[in-house]
């Protein structure tokens, strides 16, 4: 038993009558979140990032050579808003981990690179990143993880989808 049981059990004592699957789902999913967090947390700070810094170092890893992008193609792979990621992009600057250069297709812009030394620290912290996650599942065989991946994607979608249309009303 966990801490979304005992939960749901109370609301079953107290409201009988309320359907609670989703709730113990989202429950289980929000709690999820929270443990993965702070096992990748502590990653991250023996390397003096946070996961914001850490996710934008990535994002500019994982785009390969020469890892850079304009500020709008960071905002679009990391889903933040653009206050917030020119924070991320200041403090990541002030560190030497990243530097904003001319768009040498567009002059009037500039785009977001990886500094040597942002690029060494990025490719160093990604095992340890990697095996950090192997860690948190290592309770699940690699066929429970796939269907977990699975169904997580179906439930994403499912989320997304009641969230789009219930923006349009």
């Amino acid at each position: 038993m966990d801490h979304v049981d005992v939960i749901i059990r109370q609301w079953a004592a107290e409201r009988p009558d309320l359907d609670t699957r989703a709730m113990a789902v989202i429950g289980r999913v929000a709690r999820l979140s929270m443990a993965f967090g702070q096992g990748m947390q502590e990653n991250f700070a023996r390397n003096g990032l946070n996961a914001a810094k850490f996710d934008v170092l990535a994002t500019l890893l994982r785009s390969g050579p020469p890892y850079a992008l304009s500020p709008g193609a960071l905002l679009d792979a990391t889903m933040v808003a653009s206050g917030t990621m020119t924070n991320r992009i200041d403090r990541l600057e002030q560190d030497g981990l990243v530097e904003r250069r001319k768009n040498p297709d567009d002059s009037r812009s500039v785009i977001i690179a990886l500094t040597p030394r942002g690029l060494t620290l990025i490719n160093e912290m990604m095992a340890a990143h990697v095996a950090t996650q192997a860690q948190l599942l290592e309770g699940l065989t690699t066929e429970e993880q796939a269907a977990l991946s699975t169904l997580l994607a179906k439930a994403l979608r499912s989320a997304e989808t009641a969230n789009a249309r219930a923006a349009q009303v």
